[in-house]
């Protein structure tokens, strides 16, 4: 992989990072790298470890976390507000990241980390991209 690759591919990662609701697709991303999308996938996967939809999705789903704890949107509306299109693939996939469905995750308290900054409450909550989520502890 040559370094303008490289470069193609971070600018394809930060376009996911700020445009995540966006209707993005591999083909489209591939596109703005100038790479043909199986290219583009394979070269995304060996420059960050993972496809460029397991990617999106988990940019989707943090912010998914951030606005369920804010609580002040439906599951269905913090859905479509990140992007996903459709309500039981964005609530498989959350409940296959985070470990607990939206509804459960929306419901529960979120005072403990009210008083952390955002930059340092982002990494503790970042869904788990491995399938190792595990349910949070029952009061």
């Amino acid at each position: 992989m040559t370094l303008e690759d490289l470069v193609r591919l971070r600018r394809a990662r930060d376009r996911m990072d700020r445009d995540y609701a966006e209707p993005l697709d591999v083909p489209a991303l591939a596109r703005g790298a100038l790479m043909s999308p199986g290219h583009f996938s394979r070269s995304f996967r060996a420059a960050y470890g993972e496809s460029p939809y397991s990617y999106l999705m988990t940019r989707r789903i943090e912010r998914a976390k951030a606005l369920l704890r804010r609580g002040d949107l439906s599951v269905t509306e913090v859905c479509f507000a990140v992007g996903c299109t459709s309500l039981g693939s964005f609530s498989s996939r959350f409940t296959e990241l985070v470990g607990e469905s939206p509804s459960a995750y929306r419901a529960r308290p979120h005072e403990e980390g009210a008083a952390i900054p955002a930059c340092v409450a982002k990494i503790h909550t970042r869904p788990v991209r491995n399938g190792e989520a595990k349910a949070p502890p029952r009061p």
